[in-house]
């Protein structure tokens, strides 16, 4: 039961950490202000190792249009989550875990683990943005929060509305992202 709280916990935790370096990411792609929210929180909870992995960064990936910073910050985190999880899986089988035998196969099922949350992190944030987007156009579509969630799906969902028409007046191409992206979370899971 412990072991599942920690385990639930630590998904959560790093979740939010690699949502948040994402959008970073593509805040920074889109040219999205980042003084206004979400950019102040995402900023507030990444800043620290963005700019530390910037510093280290060939200086060729730093003048590129892509935030790589950003994008490593986002594969370290689950990196690290990796790791925490399976030395809690270690600790509940009661072997030694990751930490004393770090076998190279070991090392590569880490990585494999990382780049899978870290697509999976990236669905499902897109997901719930799309979700929010959706229920905010019916609710309050003039608010502040609506047309920010628009800037950043828009380059997603800009294809889909081409393809698709409107039925009585009703765009569904924000619908068809959802199964789209849930579809994606099936094939990943």
């Amino acid at each position: 039961m412990l072991i599942s709280i920690v385990s639930f916990l630590l998904e959560s935790v790093f979740f939010v950490l690699i949502a948040a370096s994402l959008l970073r990411a593509w805040m920074n792609w889109l040219r999205i202000n980042m003084r206004v929210q979400p950019g102040i929180f995402i900023m507030a909870i990444t800043d620290w190792l963005v700019k530390t992995l910037r510093r280290v960064m060939p200086a060729t990936l730093a003048k590129s249009k892509v935030d790589w910073g950003s994008v490593l910050a986002a594969f370290v985190f689950a990196v690290v989550y990796g790791v925490l999880l399976a030395a809690l899986v270690g600790v509940s089988t009661g072997s030694s875990g990751l930490l004393e035998d770090v076998a190279p196969s070991s090392i590569v099922s880490i990585l494999g683990f990382a780049f899978k949350t870290l697509i999976g992190v990236l669905l499902r944030g897109l997901f719930f943005m799309v979700l929010a987007f959706a229920v905010l156009s019916w609710v309050q579509p003039g608010s502040p929060i609506y047309h920010q969630l628009g800037r950043l799906i828009d380059p997603l969902i800009t294809p889909l509305r081409r393809l698709i028409p409107s039925i009585g007046g009703v765009d569904l191409s924000a619908l068809v992202l959802m199964l789209i992206l849930q579809v994606g979370l099936m094939v990943l899971g």
